[in-house]
């Protein structure tokens, strides 16, 4: 028998910014961190929250139905994800990040369509502002940019400190370390390891503070530059995390050369992104972050492990090798 053929999913995805957004404005309300407290009932939540009785009562429902909320004899609890990652006074807190999405992203794709017809970002450029410029002279915009950014990439560079071979290697170097997320947890997992991150020098200051947090600043040292302009940092194993796909086809190859030219011999270069699959077909995530960096930057785009692969080898690269990490993110590793 022929299965019917239905709408269900042609509606799911194209109402999904309806649970999106519902998301996004509980993270701004601050829903999670005030029910990391204590369990609430509906009119203390609403009244905690300063919230409108009308609508309060269904967005709560409605976050229950997303599963991002649990309801039990009319009090309202987080699941286990939003109370680990959606609460303010946690350092797993993730909501820097979807704030940003709230802010910047979510209007900005109400202009893909005009993205894909012009080929040209759809941000602040339009208003003849450049948003990261405008970050990075603002130190404590900033801070709370790379923080978010630590929160995104927390679980993938967990990941790479546990799945690596790093004993076989005694320094390396992130480049592009923002606050030193993935140096901290390859430190913390690995204590005869030293290096530290390579960044613009304003963020020296962002990424210190982060490293001393943890005990780790006799091992853990910022190195200031920029990678398109200044020399890398030589260390065993040099990281890049969700930078090249910011960068057009030649600057991506730019980077690469780059590591290659500061690693010795025996040395390893690790890529992690959203990567596309091969087939693209089954990583929706990394090809809406693709979509996004059009949104985001003049010629960024994210891509699949074979891409990556053959731009390695291109550089020199002898041996090569792709490996799932978690979620959407996977890592390129390359052997000099």
């Amino acid at each position: 028998m022929t299965q019917a053929v239905t709408p269900d999913r042609i509606m799911q995805l194209g109402m999904a910014f309806w649970g999106s957004k519902a998301l996004l404005s509980a993270v701004e309300l601050g829903v999670f961190s005030e029910l990391a407290k204590r369990p609430q009932d509906a009119t203390t939540l609403q009244q905690q929250l300063g919230l409108h009785p009308r609508s309060a009562r269904d967005f709560f429902d409605a976050l229950v139905a997303l599963g991002m909320l649990d309801r039990q004899s009319g009090v309202y609890t987080n699941t286990p994800e939003t109370d680990f990652y959606l609460d303010r006074a946690k350092p797993t807190y993730l909501g820097g990040w979807l704030d940003m999405v709230n802010t910047r992203l979510y209007p900005f794709w109400g202009r893909l369509t005009e993205g894909l017809r012009t080929g040209h970002p759809q941000n602040e450029v339009r208003e003849g502002h450049n948003f990261f410029e405008d970050l990075y002279s603002d130190p404590q915009r900033l801070k709370t940019f790379l923080s978010s950014m630590t929160g995104l990439s927390m679980s993938a560079s967990k990941k790479i400190a546990a799945q690596f071979p790093w004993g076989h290697y005694h320094t390396f170097i992130d480049v592009g370390s923002a606050q030193g997320g993935l140096a901290v947890q390859v430190a913390l997992a690995h204590s005869h390891l030293t290096g530290g991150g390579f960044d613009l020098p304003v963020t020296g200051p962002i990424f210190q503070e982060y490293v001393q947090s943890f005990g780790l600043e006799t091992r853990l040292k910022f190195y200031p530059g920029n990678f398109f302009e200044d020399p890398l940092p030589t260390a065993d194993v040099l990281s890049m995390g969700h930078i090249l796909h910011d960068w057009n086809l030649e600057q991506k190859k730019q980077l690469i050369a780059k590591a290659y030219e500061a690693l010795p011999r025996g040395g390893a270069l690790i890529i992690f992104e959203s990567l596309i699959d091969d087939e693209r077909r089954e990583n929706a995530f990394g090809l809406l972050m693709s979509l996004n960096m059009l949104i985001e930057l003049p010629g960024g785009f994210d891509y699949t492990g074979a891409d990556c692969t053959e731009w390695l080898r291109e550089a020199g690269f002898q041996e090569t090798r792709v490996e799932h990490l978690i979620g959407p993110d996977s890592m390129v590793v390359g052997m000099k």
